[in-house]
C-alpha cells in the first residue's frame, strides 16, 4: 500500500473528517450493497497506531453532560434509563422528527434535566456535537448515520457511545479507529449483550479457568422481526429494509461481542480471517414486491434483491480458536443468541433458555448450577444487579451497560469496550458480504489494534476501582 492509498484509507488525506465530503455523506442513506472490490482492498489495509486506546483512562468527569441523537425505539428507551443515574446532566435531545423530540422531553418532566431540543433538519445533530458544554454523545440513529455522527462528535471533543453496528463499511471502521486514537476520545459501541447476566457469569467463569482452554465459541442474532421491516411507523424512511439489500451477517455483534470477550479478542488474541455463506432470500423480496404494487412508499424496493434468510459466518483467530456466528431476522423462529462456549474442561450454552453449564459430557444439575452462579457471580451483578432488573432494559442488561459507561467516565477508568472492539465486531458485516458474494472464499479480518492485541490487557470485570455512581431506584 502506497502513502496515498494509506492516507485515503485512514481518513488522514483530507483536512479533518468533519469536512464537506463527510457532511454530504450524512444526508443520504448509503444503504445499498457495498463496493465489493473496495471491501477486499480495505480489509487488507495497514494502520500505524498513533495512540493505544485499549486500556486508556480518559481524565475524570465528575458529572457527565450528555446528548442523545435519535429518539426512536432505542433512544427512547435509553433516556428512560438515564434518569435513574446520579452525576448526569442531559443537555440535548435530537431527532429529525419534532414529535419524537417532544415526546422524549416529557421523560424529564419533574427531574433536574433541562435538555435543549433539536429537530426538523438533517443537520441539527451537528449543532449538538458543536456545543462546548457536552462530554458524551449517545447515538441511537439508523445505521448509516452511526459512523458520520461518531466521527463528527470526536472531532469536536466528545466521547461517543454508539448503538450497534458502529459502522457499515470497512473504510468507516478504519476512520473511527484513527480518529479515536488521534483525539483520545472514547468510541464505545453499545453492545448491551455483553452485560447480560448469563454472559457476564460465563465470562467470569472463563477468566477463572472453569472451562479450561477455550477453543470454540458460537453466537447469533436469530430474531423474527420480519413484519417490522415493512412498518413505516416504526422504521423511519424504511431504513432497515434498505439496509437488508446487502447480503451478509448484517447484525453480528449481539452474538459476537460476549464470546469475543471470552476469547480476549483484541486483548490476547485477534480475529484472523472469516468465511461466510447464506441461503437465498425466501421472504423479503416477495413481500416488498407485493407492497410495491399498492403502496408508493415501497415502490423503490420493487424488483430489488435482499439478503438471504440465514447467514452463517465462521472466523478463525490468530491463536487457532474458532467462532461461529449466525444471523436470521425474517424466519419464524424462537429468539436465540446461542452463546455457546466450548473449552477443554467444560462448556456453556444459553439458548434455548435457561442457560446451562457442563463440566463434562452432561449439564450440571439445577442445584449445582445455583452453586456455580453464586461462586462466579461477577462483582457488577452483585453490586447493582437487582436494581438493574427493576430499572429494566432487556432484563436489566441495558441499565448495567449505561451504569458501567457512566461510572468509568466519572472515575477515569478504561471502558469495557473500546474503539477496536467497535470496529472489529462491526466489520464482520461488510466482510461477510464480500465472502457470500465470492462463493464463501475467505477474507482477512483487519487488525485494528496494529498488533497491540499481543500485549493489551483483558477487560476488567472485578470493579477493583470505581463503582461509586449512585442509582435512583
Amino acid at each position: 500500500m502506497n502513502k496515498r492509498e494509506f492516507l485515503k484509507l485512514t481518513g488522514l488525506g483530507g483536512i479533518g473528517l468533519a469536512g464537506s465530503t463527510l457532511q454530504q455523506g450524512c444526508a443520504t442513506a448509503k444503504t445499498t450493497a457495498n463496493n465489493l472490490p473496495e471491501i477486499k482492498k480495505q480489509a487488507g489495509g495497514a494502520h500505524r497506531q498513533t495512540f493505544n486506546m485499549s486500556g486508556y483512562a480518559a481524565p475524570k468527569i465528575d458529572t457527565i453532560r450528555m446528548a442523545y441523537l435519535g429518539l426512536g425505539n432505542r433512544g427512547g428507551g435509553a433516556i428512560k434509563r438515564i434518569i435513574h443515574l446520579e452525576n448526569v446532566e442531559v443537555k440535548a435531545l435530537c431527532d429529525i422528527r419534532p414529535e419524537s423530540v417532544n415526546n422524549a422531553a416529557k421523560t424529564f418532566t419533574g427531574t433536574s434535566h433541562k435538555p435543549t431540543l433539536y429537530s426538523g433538519s438533517e443537520d441539527e445533530w451537528k449543532k449538538v456535537c458543536e456545543r462546548d458544554d457536552i462530554d458524551l454523545i449517545y447515538i441511537c440513529t439508523p445505521w448509516h448515520l452511526h459512523a458520520p455522527m461518531a466521527l463528527y462528535a470526536m472531532e469536536h471533543g466528545k466521547h461517543v457511545a454508539c448503538e450497534i453496528p458502529v459502522a457499515t463499511t470497512v473504510e468507516d471502521c478504519w476512520k473511527l479507529v484513527e480518529t479515536s486514537e488521534r483525539t483520545k476520545k472514547h468510541c464505545m459501541m453499545l453492545e448491551n449483550c455483553c452485560y447480560d447476566f448469563f454472559e457476564l457469569l460465563t465470562l467470569n467463569m472463563a477468566r477463572q479457568g472453569y472451562f479450561g482452554e477455550i477453543l470454540h465459541v458460537e453466537g447469533a442474532y436469530i430474531h423474527d422481526i420480519y413484519e417490522s421491516f415493512f412498518d413505516t411507523t416504526k422504521r423511519y424512511n424504511l431504513w432497515r429494509l434498505r439496509e437488508n439489500q446487502k447480503n451478509g451477517n448484517l447484525y453480528p455483534t449481539h452474538g459476537l461481542g460476549p464470546v469475543a470477550q471470552v476469547l480476549n479478542v483484541n486483548r490476547g488474541d485477534c480475529m484472523d480471517y472469516l468465511v461466510s455463506t447464506a441461503t437465498n432470500d425466501f421472504m423479503l423480496a416477495e413481500k416488498a414486491n407485493e407492497l410495491a404494487k399498492k403502496d408508493p412508499a415501497f415502490k423503490e424496493f420493487e424488483g430489488k434483491t435482499f439478503r438471504g434468510n440465514m447467514n452463517t459466518t465462521t472466523i478463525r483467530t490468530k491463536k487457532g480458536k474458532t467462532i461461529m456466528l449466525q444471523h436470521d431476522v425474517t424466519s419464524p423462529r424462537p429468539y436465540s443468541r446461542i452463546h455457546q462456549i466450548s473449552g477443554t474442561k467444560g462448556s456453556a450454552l444459553k439458548y434455548p433458555e435457561p442457560g446451562r453449564i457442563s463440566h463434562g459430557h452432561e449439564w450440571v444439575s439445577a442445584e449445582e448450577y445455583k452453586e456455580l452462579e453464586k461462586k462466579y457471580q461477577p462483582e457488577i451483578v452483585k453490586r447493582i444487579g437487582e436494581l438493574a432488573k427493576k430499572v429494566g432494559g432487556h432484563g436489566g442488561m441495558d441499565f448495567l451497560m449505561d451504569w458501567r459507561l457512566i461510572d468509568c467516565l466519572r472515575n477515569g477508568l478504561p471502558l469495557d469496550q473500546d474503539v477496536y472492539d467497535a470496529a472489529s465486531w462491526s466489520v464482520i458485516a461488510p466482510l461477510s458480504e464480500w465472502s457470500v458474494a465470492n462463493r464463501s472464499n475467505s477474507i482477512d479480518v483487519p487488525d485494528f489494534t496494529s498488533g497491540s492485541w499481543k500485549t493489551n490487557q483483558p477487560v476488567d470485570i472485578e470493579l477493583k476501582k470505581g463503582g461509586n455512581t449512585q442509582v435512583k431506584a
